[in-house]
């Protein structure tokens, strides 16, 4: 069984005395988001885990359970995500020095294989032009060369929440590049040069679009040939079907829970209540073995 922890929310970041409280319980309880009377326990223990994937905008908190994961045989790597974006969409995630700071302490102390930086979504509108992203990512790719063998990319996706969400950002002008071949092709074009100047794969996340010329390789951030490379093990397991469609990951069990990550970005799927986001986080109890209260749930839409 394959851990996600998680897509729905920054464990590492916000919650990760509750997520070693359950790995030392030996199992964790959830709740379907669609339908809050659906609960089920999760088993945590060594044997029934055969790799946890983090996803995480600031690891630095875990950084001191590692070493208890590693003694008790756990098996790791993190999707870690560093956009340099402006406040305006990013209103409280951490400098992105402090957040690259954090990224090559963890490289150094598991190793850059196991650290996957994510420049995503990419979010094309008049406070981040093309220009700027390649500007962005030129900058961060340079900071990170040598603690990371692996770029993930992704173009934002417009979601009913997400779209109400950016309404909220003041004169703000959002295009969907995705529509746009000609600007497509040459932002990829560009993303991909740099990676590879900084000695990085580049793979895209649940893209739609392909570009027989220009295309960023389609990836799994899930990823069983990752797996089997980093960890020496062959998964019998099969694409995740409650995924896109475009998307590549192979089955996991996500741990985490909507409206619970308190980063503050606008243009996030899994956070669309931001101030019941932030009640939750306050309210959260570190020892239950749910990480939202039962009572605070709101149900996806």
């Amino acid at each position: 069984m394959i851990i996600s922890a998680s897509r729905r929310t920054d464990i590492p970041a916000f919650y990760s005395d509750w997520f070693m409280n359950r790995i030392k319980a030996g199992f964790v309880m959830t709740r379907n988001p669609f339908n809050s009377k659906q609960i089920r326990q999760i088993s945590l223990l060594p044997a029934d885990v055969d790799v946890i994937v983090f996803w995480t905008r600031n690891a630095f908190p875990m950084l001191k359970h590692l070493n208890l994961l590693d003694e008790m045989g756990y098996r790791y790597y993190f999707q870690y995500t560093i956009t340099g974006y402006p406040r305006a969409l990013e209103t409280t995630t951490l400098h992105p020095l402090k957040a690259i700071d954090n990224f090559i302490k963890l490289s150094q102390q598991i190793g850059k294989e196991k650290v996957i930086w994510r420049y995503d979504p990419i979010l094309l509108c008049n406070l981040l032009p093309a220009e700027e992203h390649i500007r962005l990512f030129s900058r961060i790719a340079g900071l990170l060369r040598g603690y990371t063998t692996r770029v993930v990319v992704s173009f934002a996706d417009f979601y009913k929440k997400t779209e109400r969400n950016l309404r909220g950002v003041g004169d703000l002008t959002v295009s969907d590049i995705t529509q746009n071949r000609e600007q497509y092709s040459e932002l990829s074009k560009a993303l991909s040069q740099i990676a590879a100047a900084h000695e990085m794969e580049i793979f895209s996340c649940s893209e739609k679009v392909i570009d027989p010329e220009h295309d960023i390789p389609h990836g799994a951030c899930i990823d069983a040939a990752l797996i089997e490379k980093l960890f020496h093990l062959h998964l019998s397991v099969k694409k995740d079907k409650n995924q896109r469609t475009e998307c590549l990951c192979v089955q996991s069990v996500d741990i985490g829970a909507y409206n619970t990550c308190v980063h503050g970005c606008q243009y996030c799927y899994a956070t669309y209540h931001h101030q019941q986001a932030v009640r939750n986080y306050k309210q959260h109890d570190p020892d239950s073995p749910f990480l939202l209260n039962p009572a605070e749930l709101i149900p996806v839409r």
